[in-house]
């Protein structure tokens, strides 16, 4: 049988029929195949983010992996179903990570600083929120190309995967990630 195959039959399976060991990590090939995938994911999402950020690939992979647990209900078509929607989930989570982070320097600037002494570090999380809030407006004009850049942009996912994942062809693949770009680009750019 087909190794993405053997993923996928695996993932639609129920939670209690898992090898699970003794500390609770699962166990087994199919797990194996897919972390490798879901960390190569994680590790394109963190390749963007500032480097000494709080989060690690290997922590995003892992926080991502417990909230996809919790996707119960969902029938997963195939291994690039899972890690598509697993990018999403990652970049929710650098997107909430920052956000936070913000929300931090703010108050720690209000409570124990003039507003004189406290000047905010550029950082990579305000650029992070600007294309996380520009691509929910994209989103809005053209969904399917907005899945194009979350899953080539953020995931990291090559365009025969982006193509798999979306069930287009290659060819709209590329068609989809120009128009995205040049509009992403265009409203960045007035940010």
């Amino acid at each position: 049988m087909d190794t993405y195959q053997d993923i996928t039959d695996w993932l639609n399976r129920q939670p209690e029929e898992d090898a699970i060991d003794d500390a609770g990590v699962v166990e087994g090939e199919p797990f194996d195949a897919l972390y490798q995938d879901l960390h190569r994911v994680a590790r394109s999402h963190m390749f963007r983010e500032q480097p000494g950020h709080t989060l690690s690939a290997t922590a995003l992979t892992h926080e991502a992996w417990f909230r996809m647990k919790e996707q119960t209900r969902t029938r997963w078509a195939s291994r690039s179903h899972y890690l598509a929607v697993a990018s999403t989930m990652m970049r929710r989570i650098l997107v909430n990570h920052a956000v936070a982070k913000r929300a931090t320097r703010r108050n720690a600037a209000t409570t124990s600083l003039t507003a004189a002494e406290w000047v905010p570090a550029p950082e990579r999380d305000d650029e992070l929120i600007a294309v996380h809030e520009a691509l929910l407006a994209f989103a809005a004009v053209d969904t399917r190309a907005a899945q194009v850049v979350e899953l080539k942009f953020f995931g990291g996912m090559e365009n025969g995967e982006v193509a798999e994942a979306l069930g287009i062809s290659v060819a709209t693949v590329k068609r989809d990630w120009q128009l995205a770009r040049a509009w992403l680009w265009r409203e960045l750019q007035g940010a």
